[in-house]
This record gives structure tokens, sequence and C-alpha cells, in this order.
């Protein structure tokens, strides 16, 4: 699987992406669209409780994650949980 990372910015916030050449397929941080879109000081302690809420309430939520190493803000390449487009658009879009 051939990747290139790539830093989108989105009202001045930094979302890590991965584009897999294989499967032509885009792979985006959670914790970076969380930030995003709450602008919580703590997305991994959001991501973690949410998680941890969707499952008690029946959801397959982790069925849909994968986790991919991406370039953390230290710099060192650290596993975080990913969603890809590709699936996304499918399940919710391409019907």
């Amino acid at each position: 699987m051939k990747q290139h990372d790539a830093i989108k910015i989105f009202e001045d916030k930094k979302v890590r992406t991965v584009w897999d050449e294989t499967s032509e397929t885009w792979y985006i941080s959670i914790i970076d669209v969380i930030v995003v879109l709450t602008n919580n000081e703590r997305p991994r302690k959001y991501w973690s409780d949410l998680k941890a809420k969707l499952k008690k309430e029946g959801s397959e939520v982790s069925e849909n994650i994968g986790q991919l190493k991406m370039v953390a803000p230290d710099g060192k390449m650290r596993m975080t949980d990913v969603r890809d487009t590709h699936r996304y658009y499918h399940q919710n879009m391409g019907r």
C-alpha cells in the first residue's frame, strides 16, 4: 500500500489525511475532525467517551474505524483512529 501524507486546513485547524494510492482512498484522522467540529481541548478523551457511549447503545462504530500511523503534533509517527472516505461515501451517499 503506497501512501502519501497530507495536511488539510479547515478553519485554521490542521486535519491529517493519508492518501492510499492502491485503493484510491483518503483516510482522515478522527481526532482532528473532532477538534474542528467541537473545538474540544481534549479530543482524545472526547472520542474515547463517545466510542464507549456508542458501543453501550449497540452501535458498531468500531467496525467502520481503522488505525494508521500519522505524524503526531510532537513529530513522531503514532497510530490514530481514521475513517476512510471511500467506504463512508458508499455507505451513506452512493446507495
